[in-house]
């Protein structure tokens, strides 16, 4: 598999793949934040999966895929802080606020400065149309975050700490999507980021989410938080998979952009899952976030 990706870097190939992967990434990720702010505390739910897909990468990094080479263990050091530093804003923004309010607000900061960052890191420009069609995206997400926060929103006396993590979070989406995408470029075997980084990324989080199980007065059920968190873990191999080898493929800002068609995906599961209502004006700003989904991809 690995000889496949790397055969089709640069081709139309890979950029119909990366169209697609990232695509599914928009879905996984929806899918992946709706788990973390379900029935569960944010943070319960955030160790559980992040011990599933570290245990789960760690027998693939050690015994199948290559070893990384001498110069990705720095790599792997600063995408573990920076990881780690995502994974703290975005549980706080989730304790302190509504999914539907919190999740359009990170995924649109970052689409717009993951393309910023893909200017300045790996030299890709975005052509008239395709910033026309980022901003009508960018006018869609938060858009919905406006609508959500207008109608929908009870905890309304933490809201404007939830606003400043939300958007805090969305740049930190913005510095992973970026310097992750220069991690598997920086290795010969774009499965050996892969595997490596889940494992090792796998190790802060279910520390900090024992040591806060220990002082809660209510204590979750495991059985069913374990199972939260190796569904999580799953999806979790999937939506970063999808899109890290995307961006290896083709444009690091255009697979940033196309991910965020998540918050589309979001409001169905928040409406289907979460029970948040979903009405006809929150339907028009999703098709108008889908919109600057396709006028980024067809003005490139």
């Amino acid at each position: 598999m690995s000889e496949f990706i790397v055969s089709i870097e640069g081709t139309e190939a890979g950029s119909q793949l990366a169209l697609w992967l990232a695509l599914l990434a928009a879905v996984l990720h929806a899918a992946f934040g709706a788990l973390q702010k379900g029935k569960h505390d944010p943070w319960m739910s955030r160790g559980a999966i992040d011990i599933s897909y570290g245990l789960m990468a760690a027998p693939f990094a050690l015994f199948v895929v290559p070893w990384p080479e001498p110069h990705m263990w720095p790599i792997f050091a600063g995408a573990f802080i920076i990881h780690l530093g995502y994974k703290l804003l975005q549980a706080q923004a989730y304790t302190k606020g509504a999914f539907t309010v919190v999740y359009p607000v990170v995924r649109g900061t970052g689409p717009l400065f993951a393309v910023i960052g893909a200017y300045l890191i790996f030299g890709e420009v975005f052509s008239v149309t395709q910033w026309l069609g980022l901003a009508v995206l960018l006018a869609g997400i938060f858009g919905l975050a406006v609508y959500n926060l207008i109608y929908l929103v009870s905890e309304r006396d933490t809201l404007p700490i939830a606003l400043m993590l939300a958007v805090a979070t969305g740049l930190f989406v913005a510095l992973y999507t970026t310097y992750d995408a220069y991690g598997i470029r920086a290795t010969a075997n774009p499965f050996t980021f892969l595997a490596w980084f889940f494992m090792i990324d796998g190790i802060a989080m279910p520390i900090i989410a024992a040591l806060r199980y220990r002082n809660m007065t209510h204590k979750p059920a495991l059985g069913p938080l374990a199972v939260r968190g190796v569904i999580g873990g799953l999806v979790a191999f999937f939506s970063f998979g999808s899109i890290m080898v995307a961006t290896r493929l083709d444009n690091v800002g255009e697979a940033a952009v196309l991910r965020e068609t998540s918050t589309v995906f979001a409001a169905i599961i928040g409406w289907v899952f979460l029970k948040e209502t979903v009405g006809p004006r929150r339907i028009a700003l999703m098709a108008l976030i889908a919109l600057g989904a396709v006028i980024v991809e067809f003005g490139g």
